[in-house]
């Protein structure tokens, strides 16, 4: 008799839905377990392996909150808006509207196969005009506050989407993180969000949060403190011209041979002798066509010119050469560093390679001033060939030499960050317009608030050129200025997706609200998000924004709460079979509708579970899903075999030998099921209650009902079906009503452990003779240590093995081990 898995599915399904079993009751925050997947991206018609392994897993954690007391709240909605949409309707010319909407409504469905607890009257769809009005108010709102700005830049552009990308979009690679394409650089006018603002409170926030240590070291390594000091050179030609550096090794300045300027830096162009300024220029012309990850690259040689121009130490009026080389960004820091090749190994390498002096001047632990450094020393150690502040240890040293700057205002102390400002802009179609009006008298004017939305039109002409469709939408752009009247132009850019994406989470507490963002006192109640669990691909971009947006509308009043996500876990990545990552073109995209159709949403869920350790993934292998299915038909038969235990009242009888190892069982099951699901560990929770089910099996083998403890087993079946229902819903449920429980598994508390059935009467000992396991015993917990080894020396051959022979101590090692010393 098989488990008629497409019958109960649907029929659970229809049941969670008409009844509205998980509509949440957001006025009970008395225990509120907020819990949240990273919402779809809707690109395609259908769920992948993915999808299911990260929100399969999250459901079952959330059910197990649910059981275990919780007001549990779990929404899911659509990131809707982004490029591949509207690069599919270019290609098909079809609307990324009719395409998205469409997809939403197919993925729709497939959500609801999963299982999950989703409320759905909690959806939300970022392409809708009654969530991206809220985005624009969010824009306007930085804008106000002068943290919203618009500022010509050099920016990454892909040329094959056609769009500037921000840096978090830029693989490691230099490629496009959406199409591979290499990514090139131009100088556009663009919109940003003031993130760098908030560098500070985004790493110091990191302290409070139950996140995963890469992640949190990812974003501290990302927005990049340093602590040193700005330190000015004059030019040498000109001392009335200076330029600034940033170190954080103001000792090693005694060692600077040479200075490097970015490419881009405005000086170049002003200093360069006529004698360099056609290598100067060629240069140029060749780094500004390189993408930062290509110049920044440790294993590319380092290459650089001599512009013909000096510049003066501070600390020792030395004239030192000013060079330009590419590994210099303008875009951090100053866009000058100064060089001292004895003690850093990317100056080594430039000075070795140009035959630039290396002058040591931190001298390392153990050694000589005279020694001769094979490479550059990096580390701590005393100070040489600095004049008068030699001798000191380096850490001393470092803050003499910022005194003595700041005392003559040669330099200050200062803390640097790579983070940069977060860019916005968008030359697409598809995503949320930007809430400004660009007035010839007014300048940059921000629409109204009463007339958000910036509704997207729908008639618009699809251009590949690089420029926004909406520049070319002329009644978009048109308009007057909401300040003088006069005609005016709208912003034709449209937002970064993840604009949309780092407020969504506020969204789902109100997703109707027509007159605010969010319900103000339901999201305090709420938020932060309790458990959000999502990809490690996201440390840097998503998870970065919504932190910062967080933070800007806490500061503005406008929620209580600083950070977004209290608690967050990261899923693995189900691989192909062929051990890579899935892909149309590689030919190894696992469809899951295959699997679904053939074993149902509950043995699939279950194998996903079972098969990948949650944080790891791995590649695919559909060998063990057939026994995830026979394991789901096993406990369907034994339940089935024994359901008359349900049927009448049976008296409660004494445990005996057998009743008390599968109690052992029982307890050890519920308690390992606990703690592993608690941490995400689902496949060795599921361990735990197929360890379970044998013990049913092994208690019940061949025994008719009237030979059982009937009372006893009943019970072990009810916490059976509690254990089961959060990893297989579907069944959990079907289960529980033929039990006579009644509606739902899900509103019955989850099962407590009883430390005391853990105890074993018996226990087992390994007998050594001389550190050689030779038998096994069987004792009672309560022997003490002398009529131990009186029985160690009675059991199986031991007698055997030690006649002749002296026995020279007995060791007893307790419940483990008696070892039997002999020569």
């Amino acid at each position: 008799m098989g488990y008629p898995f497409k019958k109960i599915e649907k029929k659970w399904r229809k049941e969670w839905e008409t009844s509205g079993k998980y509509h949440s009751d957001l006025d009970n925050t008395a225990k509120k377990c907020y819990t949240l997947v990273m919402f779809i991206y809707p690109s395609s018609d259908r769920l992948h392996l993915g999808h299911w392994f990260n929100y399969g897993s999250t459901d079952t954690w959330a059910r197990f909150r649910r059981m275990k007391g919780l007001n549990v709240f779990e929404p899911i909605g659509f990131d809707a808006f982004g490029l591949p949409a509207e690069n599919f309707a270019i290609k098909t010319n079809r609307h990324p509207q009719d395409i998205t909407a469409e997809n939403v409504n197919f993925i729709r469905e497939q959500l609801k196969a999963i299982g999950a607890m989703y409320d759905w009257e909690k959806e939300v769809d970022t392409s809708q005009p009654g969530y991206y009005k809220w985005t624009q108010w969010i824009f306007l709102q930085l804008f106000k506050k002068n943290l919203a700005y618009r500022a010509k830049a050099a920016v990454n552009w892909c040329p094959s989407c056609n769009t500037v990308l921000a840096n978090e979009q830029v693989l490691s690679d230099g490629t496009c993180e959406r199409c591979h394409a290499e990514v090139v650089k131009k100088n556009l006018v663009q919109w940003f969000f003031k993130i760098t603002d908030y560098a500070e409170k985004l790493l110091k926030g990191l302290d409070k949060l139950d996140w995963p240590e890469r992640t949190v070291l990812m974003q501290k390594n990302w927005i990049g403190k340093s602590t040193g000091v700005e330190i000015t050179f004059n030019l040498a030609e000109n001392q009335a011209k200076n330029f600034s550096v940033f170190t954080t090794r103001p000792d090693t300045l005694f060692g600077v041979t040479y200075m490097v300027l970015a490419p881009e830096h405005p000086l170049v162009e002003e200093i360069t002798t006529p004698a360099q300024r056609e290598s100067v220029e060629t240069y140029v012309k060749k780094s500004i066509r390189q993408s930062e990850i290509e110049r920044t690259s440790t294993i590319r040689d380092k290459t650089g010119v001599f512009t013909g121009a000096f510049a003066v130490n501070p600390v020792n009026n030395e004239k030192v050469p000013i060079w330009i080389a590419d590994y210099v960004l303008m875009t951090y820091g100053t866009g000058a560093v100064m060089a001292v090749p004895a003690h850093d190994e990317r100056d080594f390498e430039f000075a070795s390679h140009y035959e630039l002096p290396i002058r040591k001047v931190i001298m390392p632990p153990a050694t000589h001033p005279e020694d001769v450094l094979e490479g550059a020393y990096t580390g701590a150690g005393v100070m040489i060939n600095s004049k008068s502040f030699n001798g000191l240890d380096s850490d001393t040293g470092i803050e003499k030499i910022a005194d003595w700057l700041e005392s003559k205002k040669l330099g200050k102390r200062k803390i640097n960050y790579k983070l940069r400002d977060w860019l916005i802009s968008r030359q697409r179609y598809w995503g949320a317009p930007i809430p400004i009006i660009h007035c010839k008298s007014c300048g940059e004017v921000a629409v109204p608030e009463d007339q958000l939305p910036v509704i997207l039109p729908y008639d618009v002409d699809f251009r590949s050129s690089g420029e926004s469709p909406l520049k070319y939408h002329h009644n978009y752009l048109q308009t007057e200025c909401p300040v003088c009247g006069e005609p005016a132009q709208r912003e034709f850019d449209t937002m970064d997706t993840f604009v949309d994406s780092s407020w969504y989470f506020l969204r789902y507490l109100s997703p109707k609200l027509a007159n605010a963002p969010f319900d103000k006192k339901r999201v305090n109640q709420w938020c932060p998000v309790d458990m959000y669990v999502g990809g490690a691909e996201h440390a840097t971009m998503h998870l970065l924004y919504a932190r910062f947006i967080t933070m800007v509308l806490n500061d503005l009043e406008y929620i209580d709460f600083d950070e977004p996500f209290y608690a967050l876990r990261h899923q693995g990545v189900i691989k192909g079979p062929d051990g890579l990552r899935m892909s149309k073109s590689r030919g190894n995209v696992v469809n899951p509708e295959i699997y679904l159709a053939k074993y149902g949403s509950d043995a699939f869920r279950c194998y996903l579970l079972f098969g990948f350790e949650f944080e790891k993934g791995g590649p695919w292998s559909d060998e063990g899903i057939a026994s995830l299915d026979r394991f789901l038909n096993r406990v369907w038969r034994i339940f089935h075999l024994y359901q008359a235990v349900f049927e009448s009242e049976l008296p409660e009888k004494p445990l005996g030998k057998e009743e008390q190892e599968l109690n052992r069982i029982l307890h050890n099951s519920i308690k390992g099921a606990t703690e592993d699901t608690e941490r995400f560990h689902f496949n060795t929770a599921i361990s735990r209650i197929m360890e379970l089910v044998n013990g049913i099996y092994k208690y019940t083998a061949e025994k008719a009902l009237e030979e059982l403890n009937g009372h006893f087993l009943k019970a072990v079946f009810e916490k059976l079906m509690l254990l089961l229902a959060p990893f297989a819903p579907h069944l959990g449920e079907e289960l529980w009503q033929k039990a006579g429980f009644g509606y739902s598994v899900f509103d019955h508390p989850w099962p407590q452990f009883d430390p005391r059935a853990l105890e074993v009467e018996v226990v087992n000992y390994g007998i050594l003779i001389n550190g050689k396991v030779r038998a096994q015993m069987e004792v009672s917990r309560n022997l003490k240590s002398e009529e131990i080894e009186k029985m160690a020396l009675q059991t199986g051959r031991i007698p055997e093995l030690i006649r002749n022979k002296t026995i020279r101590k007995i060791i007893v090692v307790p419940e483990k081990v008696v070892n039997i010393v002999v020569s």
